[in-house]
């Protein structure tokens, strides 16, 4: 029988740690294949700060390093710097990226390092028990909004940061894309393809930001989370390139 699906050599042969229908395994998947199709696992650094991101360095054959909550991109940028060759990327959560690590992030936006970020959406913060993150829709229930996140009690609402970076000059490249159906799949793939040619080729900053499913905090089967993504999170959080790249 043919293989039609081949286990990237940059991910580890190891059996998965997260809830059943997480989407980190599939984006691990997606970026170790990406690293091997580029052929970058030699030259590449990932960095990933606490949250259910920070075990990534047990599934991918490559360097890793761990960064405190939010400061993977000031951590990312250091090793950059003294080490301007190598392929490096952070790997980050919304609740990390978007709230605790939001100014690392505007300002390595801003500066245009020559980095590459993965950014994690999932609406909430996972590991910690569940409670409201920057991303969290409006009328999402969570632990610190059990009747529904409302922006008129204070709240506020679902904070866009693909959009409040674009303008940056430092930035080349942005997308919001999904892991909710294999065709999105496979768009994410290319996708964070083309962010990684885009550091390899200097061109500044570049994010990928990937829709992706937490069924244990959401309160939903695998199937449904990914339901609920493709017909309410895209609502808030249209798919697309949100500032294209020269590459």
């Amino acid at each position: 029988m043919k293989k039609k699906f081949i286990r990237p050599k940059s991910l580890k042969n190891v059996s998965t740690h997260y809830c059943a229908g997480c989407g980190h395994g599939i984006l691990h998947h997606l970026v170790a294949r990406a690293i091997d199709e580029l052929n970058q696992a030699s030259n590449t650094i990932a960095v990933a700060p606490v949250g259910c991101a920070v075990v990534a360095y047990d599934y991918w054959n490559f360097d890793c390093c761990e960064a405190a909550h939010g400061r993977a991109l000031a951590v990312a940028t250091g090793i950059k710097r003294c080490q301007p060759d190598r392929l490096v990327f952070t790997y980050q959560g919304d609740g990390d990226l978007a709230s605790i690590g939001l100014a690392e992030t505007i300002h390595a936006a801003n500066r245009g390092e020559n980095l590459t970020c993965i950014f994690v959406n999932n609406a909430c913060y996972g590991m910690t028990g569940g409670q409201m993150a920057p991303t969290t829709l409006s009328g999402q229930m969570t632990a610190t909004t059990p009747l529904g996140r409302d922006p008129g009690l204070g709240d506020g609402w679902p904070l866009k940061v693909s959009e409040m970076l674009k303008d940056l000059r430092g930035v080349d490249y942005i997308v919001r894309t999904s892991v909710a159906t294999p065709a999105k799949t496979k768009k994410t793939y290319e996708h964070i393809k083309t962010a990684f040619s885009s550091q390899i080729n200097n061109r500044g900053f570049s994010l990928v930001e990937v829709l992706s499913p937490c069924p244990t905090i959401w309160h939903k089967s695998p199937a449904d989370s990914m339901l609920w993504i493709d017909k309410e999170m895209e609502k808030e959080f249209p798919l697309g390139i949100i500032k294209g790249s020269k590459t």
